[in-house]
C-alpha cells in the first residue's frame, strides 16, 4: 500500500512516533506556496531542486532528471529522515505532482515506509488539519545514505525498442490532447511515442481529486496491462514526474515493478525520434 486516505493518515499519525510529514511542491513559486499554507509540522521538498538535478539541455535526461543518490541522500539526511522513519508525503496537486515523485524516489532508495496522502493538502484542510504559514521548523539532521536507485528506470533507446514489441506496454500518462498532438503547452513538439498507449494520470482520481479505491485501480490496470508482466511495462509523462502518480497507483493495486522513463516526452521530443499524432 502506498496511498493513504485521510482516515488512514489520522490513525497512522496518532500511533507512529517516527513519522515525518513532507510537503512536496513543484514550480518556480513552490517555496512561496509552501510558506502561504502547509500542514503544521510538514517539511518542504522542492521538486525543482531537491527531487531533480536539471542539466543544461533537456534533450539529455528531460526536464526533471533524477538527482544523484549522493545528492538525494544529502537531502533526506538534512530533513531528518532515518531508516526507521515513516514518511508521509502530500502536495497541492492531488498527489499527482511532486508527492508521487518523492514517494518513488524514497522507494527506489530502499525506504520501505513511505506513503502519499490521497487528495493532498486540500483533503487535509477539509478534514480539519491545521494549516499554518511561514517557513516551517528547523529539523534535526540525520545521516541516511544509499548507493543506487533500485527501482527500474529505462533509457530513451530502451523505450523505443519496447514500444515496438507486443509483449511490452508503454503507458503515456499525459492528458489526452497532449498525447493526440493537438497542442503541447510545455515541450517543443506535440504528439506521442509511436506504440505508446494513453492512460491519463487523472483517471486515477475520482471527481473529488482523490485516488480511486485500490480495488478499482486494480481492475483498471489489470485491464490496461491485458495479461502483460508488470516488469514489461514502462510509464512516462512529460518529464518523469506525473508518471510516478501512475506508478504509485500500480503499486497500490499490487501491480508494481513497472519501469519509469525519467526523460519522458521532454527528452524524446528533443531528439531525432519518430513522433506519432492522432489528429
Amino acid at each position: 500500500m502506498g496511498i493513504l486516505t485521510i482516515n488512514e493518515f489520522k490513525d497512522l499519525s496518532a500511533d507512529d512516533k517516527h513519522l515525518v510529514l513532507v510537503d512536496a511542491r513543484g514550480g518556480a513559486d513552490a517555496w512561496d506556496r509552501y510558506k502561504s499554507g502547509h500542514a503544521k509540522g510538514a517539511i518542504f521538498a522542492d521538486l525543482e531542486t531537491d527531487l531533480s538535478e536539471k542539466g543544461a539541455d533537456a534533450a539529455h535526461g528531460g526536464r526533471h532528471p533524477l538527482p544523484s543518490p549522493e545528492k538525494f541522500s544529502a537531502y533526506i539526511s538534512a530533513i531528518g529522515i532515518q531508516p526507521s522513519s515513516t514518511v508521509v508525503v502530500y502536495d497541492d496537486k492531488n498527489g499527482a505532482n511532486a508527492a508521487a515523485r518523492l514517494w518513488w524516489m524514497l522507494k527506489s532508495a530502499g525506504h520501505e515506509a513511505v506513503y502519499v496522502i490521497s487528495g493532498g493538502i486540500q483533503a487535509l484542510a477539509a478534514a480539519g488539519y491545521e494549516v499554518v504559514k511561514g517557513e516551517g521548523e528547523q529539523q534535526q539532521s540525520s545521516d541516511y545514505r544509499f548507493k543506487e536507485w533500485i527501482w527500474p528506470v529505462v533509457t530513451m533507446h530502451e523505450v523505443a525498442e519496447a514500444a515496438s514489441k507486443d509483449d511490452y506496454l508503454v503507458i503515456d500518462v499525459r492528458e489526452n490532447y497532449r498525447y493526440r498532438g493537438e497542442s503541447e503547452p510545455i515541450d517543443l513538439v506535440a504528439g506521442h511515442i509511436p506504440g505508446a498507449v494513453n492512460v491519463p494520470y487523472t483517471t486515477n482520481l475520482d471527481d473529488k481529486g482523490e485516488f480511486l479505491p485500490t480495488s478499482v485501480l486494480k481492475k483498471k490496470y489489470t485491464t490496461a496491462l491485458d495479461g502483460r508482466d508488470p516488469e514489461k511495462v514502462i510509464v512516462h509523462c512529460g518529464s518523469g514526474v506525473t508518471a510516478c502518480h501512475t506508478l504509485l497507483a500500480l503499486s497500490d493495486a499490487g501491480l508494481g515493478n513497472a519501469s519509469l522513463y525519467v526523460g519522458s516526452w521532454s527528452e524524446w521530443s528533443r531528439n531525432e525520434n519518430s513522433i506519432a499524432t492522432e489528429n
